[in-house]
């Protein structure tokens, strides 16, 4: 294993290559991290003061970062070249009265083919898209007769199918909230003619969800303090899933760092960047830890943006950006 800048500074420092406040560092843990980012590079700060940001989403139409603050029910969002930070949607994802500082907002975000967005929705408990006159449409909401938990996080398809997952994070008790349907906390798929396939019921705690670049690989990660994994599933011609394996268990960071698996994507290479323990960890296809972007902070999810070289990260009330050496899928 060969390491490549261990210090880890967790308060905003200046760099000498970055004109923004920096925070943490890199570590390397294999040769190939080299290829994909490149030795001291920094991780920048772009705008701070959310309670608990996630869900960042490039919108190239109109070259912007959009995300959530879940727990104040809002979507803000920064134009490049910007220095601040507007609100672009209040309420996000709960239309009712909030009673509570708790997870009600939106939480996972994406764009459609068509250029839509997309919202996991806690407190209305549903998938909806932004339509283009500016009203929301429920996509989503149930499985066999039974409302979702809190969907967290989704990925799109290439034949326009949605992949998501059912955790219980939005419901005021968790997983002893009287409000459950499900017995299960599932992993789904929206097919484009709206129908509704529960593709696992394995996982305790299913959060960030992607597919490889071939499609053929589907990637889970649980933010699960018993087991602290990423889990991957084969896709059958079918459709349906194989045997579920664990791909990496961050068991080991999770006792060195603040933080767990969360939310995850894949560059073209088929790379898995996910958050989780530190900052985000940037494992192979096959499984093999290759490097940390150690943030400092519990970091919940994370995004391509710009011309797709861009990872953005949502970092507790942060959210920052490091350039990277490769693209991500679809870019």
């Amino acid at each position: 294993m060969r390491l490549i800048l261990i210090a880890l500074f967790p308060i905003l420092t200046l760099s000498l290559f970055s004109e923004r406040p920096t925070v943490g560092s890199i570590l390397s843990h294999d040769p190939a991290f080299d290829a994909l980012i490149a030795p001291g590079t920094p991780i920048e700060v772009i705008t701070s003061g959310f309670t608990w940001a996630e869900g960042p989403v490039w919108d190239r139409e109109h070259d912007r970062l959009l995300w959530s603050d879940v727990p104040t029910n809002t979507i803000y969002q920064w134009k490049k070249g910007g220095e601040g930070h507007t609100v672009f949607m209040k309420p996000s994802g709960f239309t009712g009265i909030l009673d509570g500082n708790y997870e009600q907002g939106s939480n996972g975000l994406t764009f459609n083919h068509d250029g839509h967005l997309l919202l996991c929705e806690h407190g209305d408990r549903r998938v909806a898209v932004l339509t283009p006159d500016g009203g929301k449409m429920t996509l989503a909401d149930h499985y066999d007769g039974m409302r979702f938990n809190s969907p967290n996080d989704l990925h799109v398809a290439s034949d326009g199918s949605i992949y998501f997952t059912d955790p219980p994070y939005g419901l005021r008790k968790g997983a002893n909230d009287p409000l459950r349907e499900t017995p299960w906390f599932g992993v789904y798929r929206l097919s484009p003619d709206g129908t509704v396939t529960l593709l696992s019921k394995e996982c305790e705690r299913p959060n960030g969800v992607a597919l490889s670049p071939d499609e053929k690989t589907l990637y889970v990660a649980q933010s699960h303090r018993p087991e602290p994994h990423i889990f991957a599933w084969d896709i059958k011609p079918d459709g349906s899933l194989g045997p579920r394996r664990t791909l990496y268990d961050a068991s080991k960071e999770a006792e060195q760092y603040r933080g767990m698996p969360d939310g995850l994507k894949t560059d073209k290479d088929g790379n898995i960047w996910t958050t989780g323990p530190g900052g985000v960890l940037v494992i192979s296809p096959e499984g093999k830890l290759l490097g940390h972007i150690l943030t400092g902070h519990a970091t919940a999810n994370c995004n391509w943006g710009e011309d797709g070289s861009v990872l953005y990260m949502t970092a507790d009330h942060y959210v920052l950006r490091i350039q990277t050496l490769t693209k991500g899928d679809g870019w």
